[in-house]
């Protein structure tokens, strides 16, 4: 008689509440070359793959400096249209390296319309998301209304293989709004592709001050809607401009888990367990609490 031979006990699959995800930051300084900056770039994706990233975001307008500190109908040059050469070598590299890239990207959408958007590819090379940024703004040496239109694709959650995730970009990070409906949405991390430093010449005490405001309202984000959330920040002098990198990671606690350095190029690798949603939001169940039929106010921009 035959010997028998059990079936093999299939081990369940984790769902995405129940995973770590291993997210990876790549902070750099850029040249005036975009070819340069993209074969950085890359390198750096391998990199942070190497390492175990899952997922991987660059910083903001990561192809180029940011021409932003100045009105120059030139630098419309730089953009390009989605799909365009730039997401097709990255959904390449996704596909090659089986990981998730989120990148920002110049987006050429029409003659005379850009925009700053933001895409995310699968490990298939799958384009599974496009973002364009919705906050835009007119700052000194942030002249960004100049160049971008505001995003008409509203706030979104794209579904991989490692997590659930939302993209907003740099000035969004501002907006509880932003991050408010991107978690909605059902994203268990917020990505935040930057690009943000120091004015020339501003005294020591403000910078430090201005620095701290940029992590405890990203930080605050994380913890009023219970998500993990990525800051990528750009680093080195620009024009006028020095950036301040120390890109990081905050749990739903808004505790932070990994923070780069203030000056030096980095590829930051972190763990995140996502079981620490569900745990954080048990505990502390803010989003069971709203009052959203109190809220329509919210959709006026002042109340005086």
């Amino acid at each position: 008689m035959a010997e028998e031979i059990e079936n093999p006990v299939k081990q369940p699959i984790p769902s995405k509440s129940d995973r770590t995800v291993t997210v990876g930051l790549i902070q750099m300084s850029c040249g005036e070359d975009p070819e340069e900056n993209f074969t950085r770039s890359a390198q750096n994706i391998h990199t942070a793959a190497s390492k175990g990233a899952q997922i991987i975001c660059l910083q903001e307008l990561f192809c180029s400096r940011y021409f932003c500190q100045k009105e120059d109908v030139a630098f419309f040059d730089l953009a390009e249209p989605i799909p365009g050469p730039t997401t097709d070598r990255l959904s390449h590299l996704a596909q090659e390296l089986q990981v998730v890239i989120i990148a920002s990207i110049f987006e050429k959408r029409a003659p005379g319309l850009y925009h700053n958007s933001a895409v995310t590819f699968d490990p298939t090379g799958k384009r599974v998301g496009k973002y364009r940024k919705m906050h835009i703004p007119d700052d000194p040496y942030y002249y960004e209304k100049f160049y971008f239109t505001p995003g008409d694709l509203g706030f979104q959650s794209y579904s991989t293989p490692y997590a659930e995730l939302g993209v907003l970009v740099c000035w969004d990070q501002w907006f509880p709004e932003a991050a408010r409906l991107t978690a909605l949405k059902g994203a268990q991390l917020l990505f935040y592709p930057t690009a943000i430093g120091w004015l020339e010449g501003e005294v020591e005490e403000t910078n430090q001050a201005q620095y701290a405001a940029w992590e405890t309202i990203q930080r605050g984000h994380a913890v009023a809607n219970g998500v993990f959330l990525v800051s990528v920040n750009r680093v080195g002098r620009e024009e006028k401009l020095t950036f301040w990198g120390q890109s990081f990671v905050c749990d739903p606690f808004g505790r932070v888990l990994a923070r780069a350095s203030a000056e030096e190029e980095e590829v930051l690798v972190v763990e995140c367990n996502l079981r620490e949603i569900e745990e954080t939001r048990r505990n502390w169940p803010f989003l069971r609490d709203r009052r959203i039929d109190a809220y329509g106010d919210l959709s006026a921009l002042f109340h005086k």
